[in-house]
């Protein structure tokens, strides 16, 4: 029986399940609170349509860092995790605290952050690898400020901070933060209302972002150079759907993950830098994106400018992904 069908019958089975359930306690709250509570289990069953297959997970441990290309990974409500390693819970900052990010710094993105046995060990080109325990509970927490909002690290040693001053070659010194479990999250989108609740480490929006291969292959076609996924920073790339098809998916379920949309990804100047040599030309495919991916125009206010390239995802419910999962778009 191929993985496809038994999806579904774990969808269907799991779908019968929570009806049942819904069906006694709907029944329940007929007779104890009258039709208005009964009628609020009377929803319309979910339609499961398979829309595409996983190709890659991609975890970005450094905040504008080098993707780890992952089998499978942890959803969890702050996004990916593998191992030791969870999607933009790193970050540089000036000694003031402010965000740096591949915008300001374009060869932050040659930098590889992956953990082992308990320990970072950070690599960039011509860097000697410098190794460091991931807990540093005598480090000091500091205040950082990730677009406009405050946000807690732990600051990651001095040691750290002369080989991102030294690899960047600024007069200005850096350091490096980590996002601990304990600390509290941001919430990206909390002056617009309209979007539904949900909280991040150091990610600019989303705590997962969703990209098609075929959407990728399009935008290509249309340049003179190829261009590939890490270049967008997704964290789920889905192939098997046409491009663009991701866009109207409000609501996905991959094995036991089930994501909603927030919002497209509106794209900025670091499309422009090349995850291969970490040169920024400030053009490229930026301007193509914004022949025909710009928003409608009652969406200005939202993404002004900004071409749209990707889809934002909150997490409804957790679970492990793997690559060769079936996406599952869910409608009622």
């Amino acid at each position: 029986m191929s993985g496809s069908k038994m999806d579904l019958r774990e969808l269907a089975a799991n779908w019968l399940a929570q009806n049942k359930i819904a069906a006694l306690i709907g029944g329940a709250g007929v007779a104890l609170l009258g039709f208005g509570l009964g009628y609020k289990y009377l929803r319309k069953p979910e339609k499961v349509v398979r829309v595409g297959v996983v190709s890659q997970l991609l975890i970005h441990p450094l905040k504008s860092g080098k993707a780890v290309n992952v089998a499978l990974a942890e959803c969890q409500k702050v996004g990916l995790k593998f191992g030791e390693l969870q999607d933009r819970h790193w970050l540089v900052v000036t000694e003031d605290g402010h965000m740096v990010t591949g915008r300001q710094e374009p060869r932050l993105v040659l930098v590889s952050l992956t953990c082992e046995r308990g320990h970072v060990c950070l690599n960039g080109p011509n860097m000697e690898e410098l190794r460091f325990p991931i807990k540093q509970p005598d480090n000091a927490i500091v205040d950082c400020r990730v677009f406009g909002a405050d946000i807690q690290g732990r600051d990651c040693g001095d040691q750290v901070s002369r080989w991102f001053t030294r690899y960047l070659g600024e007069e200005k010194t850096f350091r490096l933060v980590h996002f601990e479990p304990h600390m509290k999250a941001r919430r990206p989108l909390e002056k617009e209302p309209a979007f539904p609740e949900y909280e991040v480490a150091y990610p600019d929006c989303g705590p997962v972002m969703l990209l098609s291969e075929s959407s990728i292959k399009d935008l290509s076609s249309r340049l003179d150079k190829d261009v590939t996924a890490e270049r967008f920073r997704p964290n789920i790339v889905i192939s098997d759907c046409e491009a663009f098809e991701e866009d109207s998916w409000e609501e996905i379920q991959i094995g036991s993950v089930r994501l909603q949309r927030v919002m497209s990804c509106g794209r900025c100047i670091f499309t422009t830098v090349d995850p291969e040599t970490g040169i920024i030309n400030r053009k490229e495919p930026l301007e193509t994106l914004k022949n025909y991916r710009l928003c409608k125009p009652s969406e200005k206010h939202i993404y002004k400018s900004s071409p749209l390239f990707g889809q934002l995802h909150k997490v409804k419910k957790t679970g492990i992904l793997q690559v060769g999962d079936v996406v599952y778009m869910i409608s009622r």
